[in-house]
């Protein structure tokens, strides 16, 4: 199966690159475009996130089941049927006309692209020499790098310029090329099929807990957390689920996600950092485009362009960081990475209202830095100490977790955002009575009406009040990067001569 070569190198490439990016484009694209989706579909800021925690929960439950779809049908089959079916979706979502309808045709996204991107991986190293592995990889890892780049730009432009809709559409005859492609350069690969077994009770347990836990997370705010008998129920039953799945998958013999790999240390340390450094930057890249378009008003386009720098630093040092890191300590790397993303969020957090464009631009080509020196030095230590199948087991449950790490996140900080934002229009609304000199200044220029100056300036306070939850949120994601530079001191030398194993031993 190894020495497999489709017809045309190139052409496999752009394939199986294409369906790639647009599975990873997608997880970006649409944030620049939820304060356009909310309004559209009459839906709240806090209630237009499910359409990005759909998607990555149900990609995070259906990433396990990677190597049983593979081992059962093929990996060719399996790529072509996620890139087709991500299409039709794509489609779908396009043509919702309820928020309802958005999130749960993104959640069927989100579940047939699951096993996109590791088996990307898997074909892309496979249809290559073994000496030109590194070259596949490469590829890949800038693929990971731009998409997020292009999302946000692509998102605002087409929102603008057109519809919100067509972020969506775009994914149709973009996936009908990648899967049209692949099927006729390798669809004559031999793979081996067999009917393996699937840990159902791990699925099963896995989706109920954490799609428990995630609702819980998304309505909470709304149903008043647990003053709520749903909130509640919801909880009782993602503890349960989840405390049933840790147990099945650390005693069965064929788990969905070997947990018993978190008995190497180094891959224990370098998966918590990950997660949550993760879920950290995830969060930035969330709230950025909100708080430009909700409280400074940006289009949705120019939303897109101040967060465009963040991508130019990856681009430039991608090379030269897979070529040169592993001469260094590469928790001295990852630890320089958050410090970078840590003084990133401090920065933001000092922002006002009146910052400028540039200001916000430059912010986020310095946090460029820290995401260039994230990505390949934690991967390589969390690997690190596993050897043979515990490679790729290792390689695939820690994506797992990421993406469920970067779903709650979304929930978490937006709920903590909204809920911030109301306190302090309440704190900053205590001002305006008639006890206030400057407030008795004002109402005497408005003809003397309280209430007609308190509506005046509401619009003013809102504002504000928006703002002062950011920069609160912003310090504490800054605290927080600080905090994980503990964490991957954990971790222990040597770093250097397994990491070269996935590779090899594929």
């Amino acid at each position: 199966m190894g020495e497999f070569r489709p017809a045309s190198l190139a052409l496999a490439t752009i394939g199986l690159s294409l369906g790639t990016f647009m599975q990873v484009l997608d997880m970006t694209i649409a944030n620049v475009s939820l304060p356009t989706i909310a309004g559209n579909l009459a839906a709240s800021q806090d209630q237009s996130t499910w359409v990005i925690t759909s998607f990555t929960v149900c990609q995070a439950i259906t990433l396990p089941m990677t190597g049983f779809l593979s081992r059962r049908f093929g990996e060719v089959k399996v790529f072509v049927w996620a890139v087709l079916l991500f299409s039709l979706f794509s489609l779908a979502c396009g043509l919702a006309t309820s928020l309802s309808m958005l999130v749960v045709f993104r959640a069927m996204q989100g579940a047939v692209c699951g096993p996109m991107y590791p088996i990307t991986q898997s074909l892309m190293v496979s249809i290559y020499p073994r000496e030109k592995r590194a070259m596949a990889l490469a590829i890949i890892a800038m693929i990971t790098v731009v998409a997020p780049i292009v999302g946000p730009v692509a998102g605002g432009w087409i929102t603008d310029s057109y519809s919100w809709r067509w972020i969506f559409f775009i994914n149709i005859p973009i996936g009908i090329f990648a899967g049209v492609v692949v099927l006729a350069q390798m669809g004559k690969r031999i793979e081996q099929l067999r009917k393996a077994r699937i840990d159902w009770v791990g699925l099963v347990t896995l989706i109920v807990g954490v799609g428990s836990l995630q609702i819980m997370l998304d309505k909470g705010n709304q149903l008043d957390w647990f003053h709520s008998s749903t909130i509640i129920g919801l909880a009782i039953v993602a503890a349960v689920s989840l405390v049933v799945w840790v147990i099945w998958e650390l005693t069965d013999e064929q788990p969905l996600v070997d947990l018993r790999l978190f008995r190497h240390r180094n891959f224990a340390a370098g998966t918590l950092a990950l997660v949550l450094a993760f879920a950290l930057f995830f969060s930035i890249a969330l709230l950025l485009p909100l708080w430009l378009q909700n409280t400074l008003g940006y289009t949705a386009l120019w939303s897109g362009l101040a967060a465009a720098p963040i991508g130019v630093i990856p681009v430039l040092l991608t090379f030269f960081v897979g070529k040169y890191a592993t001469r260094f300590d590469l928790r001295w790397l990852t630890a320089f990475s958050f410090a970078v993303m840590g003084f990133v969020c401090f920065r933001f957090g000092s922002f006002n209202t009146d910052v400028d464009f540039a200001s916000v631009a430059i912010t986020e080509l310095i946090l460029g830095l820290g995401i260039a020196l994230f990505f390949m030095p934690i991967l390589t230590i969390l690997l690190s100490d596993l050897e043979g199948q515990e490679i790729a087991e290792g390689s695939g449950s820690a994506t797992f977790l990421r993406t469920v790490g970067a779903s709650f996140a979304v929930s978490i900080v937006t709920y903590l955002w909204t809920r911030g934002s109301v306190v302090n229009h309440a704190n900053l609304a205590e001002h305006i009575n008639p006890f206030n000199e400057q407030v008795r200044h004002g109402v005497t220029a408005m003809g003397g009406e309280l209430l007609r100056y308190a509506a005046s300036v509401n619009g003013v306070i809102t504002q504000q009040a928006t703002q002062i939850s950011f920069n609160h949120l912003l310090d504490g994601l800054g605290v927080g990067f600080f905090l994980l530079i503990a964490v991957v001191w954990l971790a222990k030398p040597p770093f250097i001569a397994k990491a070269r194993g996935p590779s090899a031993g594929r």
